[in-house]
């Protein structure tokens, strides 16, 4: 993620970052992952920071949209910042693409699949597919080649879909998100687009950026 929003993020806008630690993509490992989020939160106030993203998907949607609220209060509090999470950027840029159907692409397991798409149709969205590849290493997934998530992506799509999401702040896409888009005639959204997209707005910057997709080049 960091890499991805230095790489495109407009002139003017700054990025700092606190890391939590994530070495396995499980549920407990994430529900400690989130725990030590709000001491990262505290630190990044010291920036004085207009708004925090807090970037991980799966973690913002665990238990659901009482959880994902939950903790935009603890992470508001310690940062003394607008907060706009992962899963709620995601939620905000499929509604603003007018997407109803969809197809998710991700790395995870089986079970962390089962949740989003459980957080996704309680958000009014209907996934007509999900998969994974099964990584549990976190590293593994930041190591992926963008032309490996391509072919993924693309196998996986189905075209009575409304758009593709990419789902995971660690998995490479803003290479291919524009190739994808052309291929499939569809919106293709990512978990970094989206909170680049989200972030971007929060903070009134409407900056068209040539890349990533509609999303980011349009709205």
């Amino acid at each position: 993620m960091e890499s991805e929003f230095w790489s495109y993020v407009p002139r003017g806008v700054s990025i700092h970052s606190a890391r939590v630690p994530l070495r396995e993509v499980t549920p407990e490992a994430l529900r400690a992952m989130v725990r030590s989020a709000v001491e990262a939160a505290r630190l990044l106030a010291t920036a004085d920071i207009d708004i925090l993203v807090f970037g991980c998907t799966t973690g913002s949607l665990l238990e659901g949209a009482e959880w994902e609220k939950r903790l935009s209060r603890e992470l508001e509090a310690a940062s003394g910042a607008p907060v706009i999470t992962t899963a709620r950027a995601v939620v905000e840029a499929l509604r603003t693409l007018d997407v109803r159907k969809l197809v998710v692409a991700t790395p995870y397991i089986d079970e962390l699949n089962e949740r989003e798409k459980r957080f996704l149709e309680d958000n009014g969205f209907e996934v007509l597919r999900i998969e994974g590849m099964g990584i549990v290493d976190n590293l593994e997934i930041g190591r992926l080649s963008p032309g490996k998530v391509y072919r993924f992506a693309k196998k996986l799509f189905a075209p009575e879909a409304d758009a593709l999401f990419l789902s995971c702040t660690n998995m490479p896409t803003f290479d291919i998100i524009d190739h994808l888009e052309s291929d499939l005639g569809k919106p293709v959204v990512s978990s970094n687009s989206a909170s680049l997209w989200a972030a971007l707005r929060r903070m009134s910057v409407y900056e068209k950026l040539r890349c990533c997709g509609r999303l980011l080049r349009e709205l």
